[in-house]
C-alpha cells in the first residue's frame, strides 16, 4: 500500500484564499499563482512587497544519461542572483567539463513560472542552453562549444511524475516536481559527433517556493537501464518533510511512494561510499562516487556550499508489489548542498 494517497493536481497552487493546497498530487499544477499567495511575516504582520519578492526561490535541473555521457543542467534564480550550470561527464575517461554562469539579480536569466508551461533559459544566442515546457513535457536545448541538443523528454504513457507542496518553515511552502527514468528523443552532438539516444535516460526537477532562510539537503538520483526495465528514483532529506517526502521510485513508469530517507556519508572524503537507506525498509543502496561538480560562495548574506557527485549505485529497491529491483554499478547522482538565500 502507498504510505500516501495523493490528490488531483490544482490549476493553481495558490487557492482563492491566498494559501498553498498542500499534499501529494496526481498530476501537474497548471499555474504557481505566486501572485495571489498571501505572506506574512513570523510575527503574522503581512509582509512587504519587497520581501514577498526577494523570499521567493525556484531553480530548475535536468539530468541525462546516455551510453557514454551525463549531462547536468541547472539554473537557480534566488533573487539577488541567478546561478547556472551546464556539465559534461564523460564517463570512460572519469572526466567533467563545465560552462558557469553567475548574474547579478537574474539579468538575463530567464525561469519558467509553471511547471506545466514555460521556458527557462541562459546565456547569449550563440551560446546557450534552454528548458522549454510544453504541455508539461520537458524540450532541452543546448547550443555551446562541444555540445549541440534539441531533446524531448518523454515518459511512459500513464506514467506520473512526483508533484508535491509542503508547508516550509514558519511561514513558507515549497512546491517540488520531478519525474525520473524518462526516455529521451531528439538529437545530441558531443565533439561533433552525433550521440545515439536508444538507451539514454533523463529527469527533471522543478522546484520553487517560499523556502527557509538557511535550506540544506542530501539528495540521490538514478536513471538507469536494467534487466528489469528503465528504472529511476529520487530520494532526499532536507527540505519536503513537512507530512509528506518526495521519496519516489519508479520501474517502467509506475509510481512508487517510499518512506523518510536517510543519508549516511562523510562529506570530507570526497571519495567516499553513501549509504542511503529509507525508513520502510524499501531501498538500501550503497554510493560510489567517482567524480565531483563543487561551488562554493560566501558573501555573507548569500553563502552556497554545493557538491554533487556522479558515481555507481549499488542496493535493492522494493515495489509495492514486493518486487525486488537489483540495482548493479549503475550511474547515478548525489548532492550535499547548504544554502543561505
Amino acid at each position: 500500500m502507498p504510505l500516501a494517497q495523493p490528490q488531483i493536481a490544482p490549476e493553481k497552487l495558490i487557492d482563492s484564499d491566498g494559501q498553498p493546497h498542500y499534499g501529494l498530487f496526481d498530476g501537474v499544477v497548471n499555474s504557481l499563482n505566486v501572485k495571489a499567495f498571501k505572506y506574512y511575516n513570523e510575527m503574522d504582520k503581512p509582509a512587504s512587497i519587497l520581501a514577498k519578492y526577494l523570499d521567493f526561490k525556484q531553480f530548475q535541473f535536468v539530468s541525462i544519461v546516455t551510453q557514454r555521457y551525463i549531462l547536468g543542467l541547472a539554473i537557480a534564480d534566488i533573487r539577488y542572483a541567478a546561478s547556472s550550470f551546464c556539465y559534461l561527464y564523460d564517463i570512460k575517461a572519469n572526466r567533467m567539463v563545465e560552462s558557469a554562469w553567475l548574474r547579478p539579480l537574474g539579468i538575463g536569466c530567464q525561469l519558467s513560472h509553471s511547471p506545466f508551461e514555460g521556458k527557462a533559459k541562459v546565456g547569449s544566442s550563440a551560446h546557450h542552453f534552454e528548458f522549454d515546457i510544453v504541455d508539461g513535457c520537458w524540450h532541452v536545448n543546448i547550443q555551446l562549444t562541444n555540445i549541440q541538443a534539441k531533446l524531448k523528454l518523454l515518459a511512459p504513457p500513464l506514467s506520473l511524475p512526483l508533484s508535491l507542496c509542503t508547508p516550509t518553515g514558519y511561514n513558507g511552502w515549497t512546491y517540488t516536481q520531478k519525474h525520473n527514468a524518462l526516455a529521451v528523443t531528439g538529437q545530441l552532438t558531443i565533439h561533433q559527433e552525433p550521440q545515439p539516444l536508444q538507451n539514454a535516460l533523463a529527469s527533471y526537477d522543478f522546484s520553487a517556493g517560499y523556502m527557509r532562510e538557511k535550506t540544506a539537503w542530501r539528495w540521490a538520483s538514478l536513471n538507469a537501464m536494467t534487466p528489469q526495465g528503465a528504472i529511476g528514483f529520487n530520494l532526499a532529506a532536507g527540505v519536503n518533510e513537512t507530512g509528506n517526502t518526495e521519496n519516489v521510485f519508479w520501474v517502467n513508469g509506475q509510481r512508487y511512494f517510499l518512506g523518510a530517507a536517510n543519508f549516511h556519508f562523510n562529506r570530507h572524503i570526497s571519495d567516499g561510499f553513501w549509504q542511503i537507506s529509507t525508513n520502510d525498509g524499501r531501498v538500501d543502496v550503497i554510493f560510489r562516487s567517482l567524480n565531483c561538480r563543487k561551488e562554493k560562495l560566501n558573501l555573507g548574506f548569500i553563502k552556497n556550499n554545493f557538491r554533487q557527485y556522479i558515481g555507481y549505485f549499488s542496493g535493492v529497491v522494493i515495489g509495492d508489489d514486493g518486487v525486488k529491483y537489483q540495482i548493479n554499478n549503475q550511474l547515478g547522482l548525489t548532492e550535499d548542498h547548504f544554502a543561505k538565500w
